[in-house]
């Protein structure tokens, strides 16, 4: 089993803009974290992540750092996240710290200093280059729209950005950058923290030359992620990392890695490899993408079937070999009961549900703020009323080409990142007792229903079946170290897999839809007496177990211990 802390945590993902504000500035803040920590150990996570908190101009809410040893003055300062830090350990939860090695901020001085002169000794900090034929130096689009190029006509040449051109990229090629990286992570580790999630940790290798991507339709700029992403070296300058300063902590590392399947996964967290705990694979993400090639926003209805295959690919390649980070939703996706489950009829249900089948999985469970209520996506009538820079770039892009006002709001509606950042609903007071004062964003109109204070009352809440799920984690070793089998394959409506570990087997059934399908138990299953650890409906009296008719986005999980 190889037994870790790493892999019988839960984790809990805080996007500390939304999360709470306790001075009434309209911004989440440490204090703010600190005031619902009692919170948080109640429903039983022991991993905290905190997205980005370091000093920001916040053009991309904080994955813009200008300073990587201080904090965002709207969050507070270092000693409130020395307080933050102390509060988590006395109750016996770590802190995983969110940090961006692949880019800073326009405004960090590193970069300051680079773009002042060609000859500033930090030039090489960041990646320039002479344009080509009048334009940029090559035709990559950026994650953000455009080119991956900004013009800098101080020096009249162009820097690359990945992201937003607020977000240079550092140069990996340069070994003082290096340097001052590990310095930098090793601070942090001095001071406690238990952990990275290291953002776009994949892009920090870039195709050597910057050659042109193959551009069949002619286009201004094309997508050229392979020219960008999981590159060779990246594993070299992991194991450097690692090697150098990772090794001498007891902590967990998670990377951001998109654009790849658990084989090369391995590459990062297979053991032996001297990088990374977990990584976050994408490919149940794009689900819901009319093509790869289409991005995001182009939505079609998702299929079971693709998602059995995904995440039973992943389960099956890294079981004895590496570790699973398992979520649905985090700060970058749409809330994950408006995506895959029914957020108008069967809200409570089909959240559960989702919770069941990601807890029961073989990996670490990521749970992303709110989730646990049962948050849902917004629907804001108004451009205006967005702030998420990915959202705006696209609105302006797709208004320039034409594209008529309510289809694009339709695509926003669906896979806008602002659908997970709009504030943490803590009550069913004034903006959901989030703040006293005016939000960044608007909170969710549904917080008089939705909200925590309420969730906690109830017994039959999405948030006590979320403790629950983590209760029973910490009760049963099979459900963090037991082999996945993945059952009924073709199955269209029902999502069965079993977790097997020496003589105890876990049999998960997920009715991912509205219609109720049987179930039929396996001959093998009906010998052996089944416990049933949790469901999200109360299980109807004379039910035959052998043949059992699931009720809409019905979750039952059963225990058999096998002669």
């Amino acid at each position: 089993m190889n037994p870790k802390w790493w892999k019988e945590s839960v984790v809990y993902q805080i996007y500390p803009i939304s999360f709470m504000d306790s001075n009434g500035d309209g911004v989440g803040d440490l204090r703010g974290i600190i005031s619902k920590l009692d919170y948080l150990q109640d429903l039983g996570v022991d991993v905290i992540w905190v997205c980005p908190i370091y000093k920001s101009p916040n053009h991309d809410n904080g994955y813009d750092i200008s300073d990587y040893c201080d904090i965002m003055k709207e969050f507070g300062t270092m000693d409130d996240f020395d307080r933050l830090l102390r509060e988590m350990h006395l109750r016996g939860m770590k802190l995983m710290m969110d940090l961006v090695l692949n880019h800073t901020s326009h405004q960090h001085p590193w970069f300051i200093e680079s773009r002042s002169s060609k000859d500033n000794p930090k030039r090489d900090f960041y990646i320039w280059r002479k344009g080509k034929n009048g334009g940029p130096p090559n035709n990559w689009e950026s994650y953000f729209s455009g080119s991956v190029w900004e013009l800098d006509p101080q020096t009249d040449e162009y820097y690359l950005h990945l992201y937003s051109k607020y977000q240079p990229d550092l140069n990996w090629e340069n070994p003082v950058v290096i340097d001052k990286l590990h310095e930098m992570v090793q601070w942090w580790l001095k001071k406690g923290v238990d952990g990275f999630r290291f953002d776009a940790i994949a892009h920090i290798v870039k195709a050597e030359g910057f050659p042109d991507a193959d551009n069949p339709g002619g286009t201004q700029t094309v997508r050229a992620y392979d020219m960008f992403s999981n590159l060779e070296n990246v594993h070299t300058l992991l194991q450097n990392l690692h090697d150098q300063v990772l090794y001498f902590y007891d902590i967990m590392t998670v990377g951001e890695t998109s654009g790849l399947g658990p084989e090369r996964a391995l590459d990062y967290v297979g053991d032996g490899r001297r990088e990374l705990n977990m990584t976050f694979q994408f490919e149940h993400m794009f689900l819901d993408a009319a093509s790869a090639g289409s991005g995001k926003w182009d939505v079609v209805p998702w299929n079971l079937l693709d998602l059995k295959k995904i995440i039973t690919n992943w389960q099956v390649v890294l079981h004895n070999r590496g570790w699973n980070a398992n979520y649905l939703c985090n700060h970058d996706q749409p809330r994950s009961v408006s995506r895959f489950g029914n957020d108008l009829f069967y809200r409570v249900p089909s959240a559960k549900m989702l919770a069941t089948f990601i807890h029961m999985l073989e990996g670490t469970p990521y749970i992303y703020q709110g989730e646990e209520i049962g948050m849902t996506n917004v629907a804001f009538e108004s451009i205006d009323n967005y702030r998420d820079v990915e959202t705006l770039n696209y609105y302006e892009e797709k208004r320039r080409n034409g594209v008529p006002e309510e289809q694009i709001m339709a695509a926003i509606h669906k896979k806008s990142r602002d659908n997970a950042r709009t504030p943490m609903q803590w009550d069913n007071t004034f903006e959901g007792g989030f703040t006293t004062g005016d939000p960044w964003l608007k909170v969710n109109s549904n917080y008089m229903e939705v909200n925590a204070a309420s969730a906690v009352k109830d017994p039959d809440s999405i948030y006590h079946y979320y403790k629950k799920l983590i209760a029973l984690r910490r009760q049963h070793q099979v459900i963090v170290y037991g082999e996945y089998q993945l059952l009924l394959p073709e199955d269209t409506e029902i999502y069965v897999y079993t977790r097997t570990l020496e003589n105890e087997r876990l049999l998960v059934i997920l009715n991912f839809f509205e219609r109720e399908p049987i179930y039929e138990l396996p001959d093998d299953m009906i010998s052996s007496p089944l416990e049933l650890l949790i469901s999200n409906y109360e299980p109807q009296k004379g039910e035959d177990l052998s043949h059992l008719k699931l009720r809409p986005y019905e979750a039952r999980v059963y225990l058999q211990r096998l002669h």
